[in-house]
């Protein structure tokens, strides 16, 4: 158990036998009633969606941005590995309603709607850089108060980005449940919990359902807004997953195996024949690719973290992720620490009104911003 929890740091919480997870209330229903897994639109949690084009070496990149409010500091949000600023539509209308606050949550390189010329550069230093020139983009050379807010993968990015000053007005940086010591110890396993995932879905909402129904997404809500984001309908099936050729090549190369090894070889094949007739969704981002970036994300961030100048909130799924850099900067009151039980590891997802609370009381704390009128908190 202890593994899985340690799984996942690059996409979400991988699944469980059995399907549910516990510690997700809006999950149980009473018998006879039927969940709706259909989607649900970007506008209603966001008021604006706009492209932003970057010059780059290679020419022009095109980041999709969903935005929010008028007044007050802005929070950049920074989605996870596979992930995309959708996830954070529900947080980003419960933070709107408790303080002060603009929202610009960003599909990074290669995730979403954003277009980049080079969408197999996932380096920690390319998508930092990112960061700086959409800033920059948007707000020209006198950028509002920011705060960078990142969970996992986007967590490592908004901690490289903080670090490398690509954020002059930068007010303070939030990391969610990402440690460097978990996060290295997890990327051991991170393939083989890949191959475990199915590579493609009948429908949009086959694929919200799975979320729910894994654990991956312990809040329906935000899956269904959310889920969108993460997969892609096929340009066509039969092509679609990029599964038929990777199953011939290793049938080939087992021929001479063993009778069980037939067995699993016709089986491979009648499913791969099923996903050809069935499937019409796939992932956006084949998350498997991109290993090579893995460690430049994760390794040294704790100590990078400790560094950044600014006031800094870490919030976690569970107090086991502390690695012994951050315990002892956490004892040293370097950074502000605060555990939401009962989440998993897309945090913000399954629990948006905490992870608000969190960061409104943190801002308003640090004098960032105002809770607003007639908010309790």
């Amino acid at each position: 158990m202890e593994k899985q929890l340690h799984l996942n740091l690059l996409p979400s919480r991988p699944p469980m036998a059995g399907g549910f997870q516990s510690g997700g209330s809006k999950m149980k229903m009473g018998p006879g009633r039927k969940r709706d897994f259909s989607p649900l639109l970007w506008s209603q949690y966001f008021e604006t969606m706009e492209d932003v084009e970057v010059e780059n070496e290679n020419g022009k990149d095109i980041f999709r941005l969903y935005c929010s409010g008028a007044n007050g500091p802005v929070l950049l949000l920074l989605h996870g590995g596979g992930h995309s600023a959708l996830s954070w539509a529900v947080f980003t209308a419960v933070i709107c309603s408790r303080i002060h606050c603009r929202v610009v949550a960003m599909d990074l390189r290669a995730h979403g709607d954003t277009k980049v010329k080079n969408p197999d550069d996932l380096s920690a230093d390319t998508m930092a850089k990112d960061i700086g020139k959409v800033v920059e983009g948007l707000y020209g050379e006198n950028p509002p108060p920011i705060m960078i807010i990142g969970h996992s993968m986007g967590g490592a990015v908004a901690v490289h980005t903080a670090a490398a000053n690509h954020i002059p007005s930068l007010l303070g940086l939030c990391v969610i449940d990402v440690v460097e010591g978990t996060a290295m110890d997890a990327l051991n396993s991170m393939q083989n919990f890949l191959r475990s995932r199915p590579k493609t879905f009948k429908s949009l909402e086959n694929a919200i359902e799975w979320s729910v129904k894994s654990g991956q997404i312990r809040n329906i809500e935000s899956a269904r807004v959310s889920m969108g984001g993460q997969v892609k309908k096929c340009e066509e099936s039969s092509s679609s997953p990029g599964v038929s050729n990777s199953i011939e090549g290793v049938l080939e190369e087992e021929e001479d195996e063993e009778a069980e090894e037939e067995s699993n070889k016709k089986r491979m094949k009648e499913d791969d024949q099923e996903i050809k007739k069935e499937s019409i969704f796939t992932w956006r981002v084949d998350l498997s690719k991109t290993e090579k970036y893995w460690e430049g994300w994760f390794r040294g961030l704790s100590v990078l973290f400790l560094t950044c100048p600014v006031p800094k909130l870490l919030l976690l799924a569970g107090v086991d992720r502390l690695d012994k850099d951050l315990t002892i900067g956490q004892m040293q009151g370097k950074f502000q620490m605060q555990v939401l039980p009962q989440c998993g590891h897309a945090v913000h997802e399954d629990a948006p009104e905490k992870v608000a609370d969190a960061l409104a009381t943190f801002m308003v704390r640090h004098k960032f911003t105002e809770f607003k009128e007639g908010y309790l908190c």
